[in-house]
C-alpha cells in the first residue's frame, strides 16, 4: 500500500551533548539527562532502554518538541528541531483513545487539529484500516475493542500523521505475552510497509533486540549513554530469531548492563 505525502518518508536525528535538568520541590535540582550523544539514520528502527526512572521519556519529549535542552543540539535531518516543522508523531505508553468518539474518529483526530479537511482526513484513514486489520471496526467505540486491537487503533492514528519519525514510549508494555508478540511483529510489518525512522522505548531486552537495528542502554540518572549496540540479526527478522546463539549473546550483554546500572541506582539511594 502507498500513501501520498509531502513529508520525507524518514527522518535523520542527531543529538550531541543533551543535558536537562528538572526543578524538584522546594527549588531542589534533579538532572535527569546528562551529556547525551544519540543518533537515527533515515529509516532507522532504534531501541532506548534503561533502568527506570533514568530519562528515557524526557528524551522523547525533546525529540517531540514538548521540553527544551538546557544544553547540546538536537536535530532532524540536519537542521534544529522546530516543532512547528510537525516532523514528529509520538504514540505514548497509553493508547489514549477517547471513548467518546469511535476508531475513525479518534484515528483522524490528529488530522482534524492539524486542520485537514474531513474527506481527506476519512479518505486517509479508509486506507488504513485493511492494512491495521481493523475494517468493519471504523464505528465501533473503544470499549469494544481488545487491547491487541486498541493498540493498534493508537498506532494508526500515529501512522496517519505522515510524519517522517516515529517517537513510540513502551506502546506494548501493558500487553500481556501473547499479544505483545503479535504487535511486535505488527510493528515491523508496519515499519517495513512505510519506511518510517522509529525510535522505540522498552524496558524488554528481548523486544528491543527482536525490533531494532541498533541499542542504546541509558545509566541511572542523570543519564548518560552507557553504550550503543548494533543488532547484527539479518531482516526480515522471523520470531523464531529468539532462539538463536546470536541473540542470546545479544540478550546476555544488555541483561549484564542493564543489572550493574540497576545495582549502582539502588546503592545510590
Amino acid at each position: 500500500m502507498t500513501t501520498s505525502t509531502a513529508a520525507p518518508p524518514s527522518a535523520t536525528v542527531a543529538l550531541k551533548g543533551i543535558s536537562k535538568t528538572f526543578r524538584g520541590r522546594r527549588g531542589a535540582e534533579v538532572p535527569v539527562l546528562d551529556d547525551i550523544d544519540f543518533s537515527a539514520g533515515a529509516g532507522e528502527f532504534v531501541s532506548v532502554i534503561g533502568p527506570s526512572g533514568c530519562g528515557k521519556s524526557t528524551l522523547f519529549k525533546l525529540l517531540a518538541g514538548l521540553e527544551v535542552a538546557d544544553a547540546g543540539t538536537l536535530a532532524v535531518n540536519d537542521k534544529p528541531l522546530d516543532p512547528k516543522d510537525h516532523p514528529v508523531a509520538y504514540m505514548p505508553q497509553k493508547d489514549l483513545l477517547l471513548p467518546w468518539r469511535s476508531v475513525v474518529r479518534n484515528v483522524v483526530l490528529p488530522l482534524e487539529i492539524a486542520g485537514v479537511g474531513k474527506s481527506e482526513a476519512r479518505a486517509r484513514a479508509d486506507r488504513l484500516f485493511p492494512l491495521f486489520g481493523l475494517e468493519g471496526f471504523e464505528d465501533a467505540y473503544p470499549f469494544a475493542l481488545s487491547g491487541g486491537m486498541r493498540q493498534r487503533a493508537a498506532l494508526m492514528r500515529t501512522v496517519i500523521q505522515e510524519r517522517p519519525l516515529m517517537l513510540l514510549d513502551e506502546p506494548f508494555g501493558a500487553l500481556d505475552s501473547l499479544t505483545r508478540t503479535d504487535m511486535q511483529e505488527f510493528l515491523l510489518d508496519v515499519w517495513d510497509e512505510f519506511g518510517h525512522t522509529i525510535v522505540f522505548i522498552t524496558h524488554d531486552i528481548r523486544e528491543a533486540i527482536y525490533l531494532s537495528d541498533r541499542i542504546y542502554v541509558m545509566t541511572a540518572r542523570p543519564a548518560r549513554v552507557r553504550m550503543e549496540i548494533a543488532v547484527d540479526l539479518p531482516r526480515p527478522r522471523p520470531l523464531e530469531v529468539i532462539a538463536t546463539p546470536r541473540f542470546a549473546e545479544l540478550e546476555a550483554q544488555l541483561l549484564q548492563a542493564l543489572r550493574e546500572e540497576n545495582r549502582q541506582q539502588e546503592a545510590a539511594g
